[in-house]
């Protein structure tokens, strides 16, 4: 069953920040990993108001938690450190929502 990858981003070091955005990319395609959503135009209807979102598909939520916890990931993840505020959650998707 599919698996998303919810996470709302504050970047406080954007120039700290690209090591992360140079790394990551290859530990999210490795685990199968589709960006559904990533920065664009977002409105805030209720709740505080948070400057990126970003959702990821995976394929399941083992895939999921194994990217998180990989030494690519891991290594991107370091590079943010400092650099930006992050809540990341992951949730299982609906059965039949990946195609």
């Amino acid at each position: 069953m599919t698996a998303y990858w919810i996470a709302h981003v504050t970047v406080t070091d954007p120039e700290a920040y690209k090591g992360y955005q140079a790394l990551a990319p290859a530990a999210f395609a490795a685990h199968g990993a589709r960006f559904l959503a990533r920065g664009g135009e977002a409105e805030t209807l209720e709740g505080p108001l948070l400057d990126r979102h970003v959702v990821i598909e995976f394929p399941s939520m083992q895939a999921a938690r194994a990217c998180y916890h990989s030494d690519a990931y891991e290594t991107a993840r370091a590079c943010r450190d400092g650099a930006c505020v992050a809540h990341v959650v992951i949730v299982e998707g609906l059965p039949g929502t990946r195609p």
